[in-house]
């Protein structure tokens, strides 16, 4: 993991995402791009030319320059390489186009917590982010003075396509030292004997390197909260799901799993792409 990138609108919720990457950057000798997108009602602004004709605009990029002097000056950055980036797409294609163009491994987006997906900073964009981006996606809800992974569950139906997505996963388990929980949820409505989920299981996981783990089969009203309760039960420290690209989180596990999971979840939450 050598390069992260975390979008900030300078809010609370976004710095505390910011000090988890800046834990890892230490941690693993990673870069940091911190990215501001600015929401101007023009299209076309030129952010280096100061003798702009538009001074709206030019009110607000030196506004984001000023607030940006003011984190960098942050102690837990000092150390890090950080590149700071200002652009004025107010669209969540920019902070996957970012990652893109600088190679970027891991995106660390920030969240208000229960409040939902659509109260995340910058918007709905985060929700977009998170059902579309191909780079996985760490939300964190809270600040985390020391942010360490001991216990790290993946819910998954373990059906075979989303198998990469667990090749990901365990490259996460690995990069922390991570005891992993594969664990499956049954419900009412969508059933699966013991003896064939943990078939499906072990077939699903042939083959890969990773021997830390154990396997479960919760049994709760809904896939979301079988994952929510399963995960405070072991006390977890993250949750792994994966995601159907454009289809969104409401449609991981070829099901229909409402984006509540990540709404209501505590603990921090990492997302992959099928």
């Amino acid at each position: 993991m050598k390069k992260i990138l975390v979008p900030t609108d300078f809010s609370e919720q976004a710095e505390n995402a910011l000090k988890v990457a800046a834990q890892l950057a230490k941690k693993h000798g990673s870069e940091i791009f911190i990215l501001h997108m600015l929401e101007l009602p023009m299209q076309e602004v030129d952010m280096m030319n100061t003798a702009s004709p538009l001074p709206e605009a030019m009110f607000f990029v030196k506004l984001a320059q000023q607030k940006f002097e003011d984190l960098l000056s942050r102690d837990y950055l000092k150390g890090i390489v950080v590149h700071d980036i200002v652009k004025n797409y107010p669209s969540f294609s920019s902070i996957i186009d970012t990652c893109h163009e600088h190679n970027v491994d891991l995106i660390v987006m920030g969240s208000h917590g229960a409040s939902g997906l659509k109260e995340m900073f910058i918007g709905s964009n985060t929700e977009k982010v998170v059902r579309t981006s191909d780079i996985p996606v760490m939300v964190i809800k809270n600040e985390h003075a020391e942010f360490s992974v001991d216990r790290f569950v993946f819910a998954s139906d373990f059906n075979k396509d989303n198998r990469e997505t667990y090749k990901q996963a365990t490259d996460i388990a690995k990069l922390f030292g991570a005891k992993m929980y594969l664990v499956m949820v049954n419900t009412a409505n969508s059933f699966t004997p013991t003896a064939i989920a943990n078939s499906r299981i072990q077939d699903f996981i042939k083959g890969s390197d990773f021997k830390d783990y154990t396997t479960h089969i919760y049994n709760d009203e809904s896939v979301e909260m079988g994952i929510l309760n399963f995960s405070k039960e072991i006390d977890a420290d993250l949750i792994g799901i994966s995601t159907h690209g454009r289809q969104g989180i409401a449609h991981f596990f070829n099901g229909s799993i409402s984006e509540d999971l990540v709404n209501h979840a505590k603990r921090p939450v990492i997302t992959f792409k099928i």
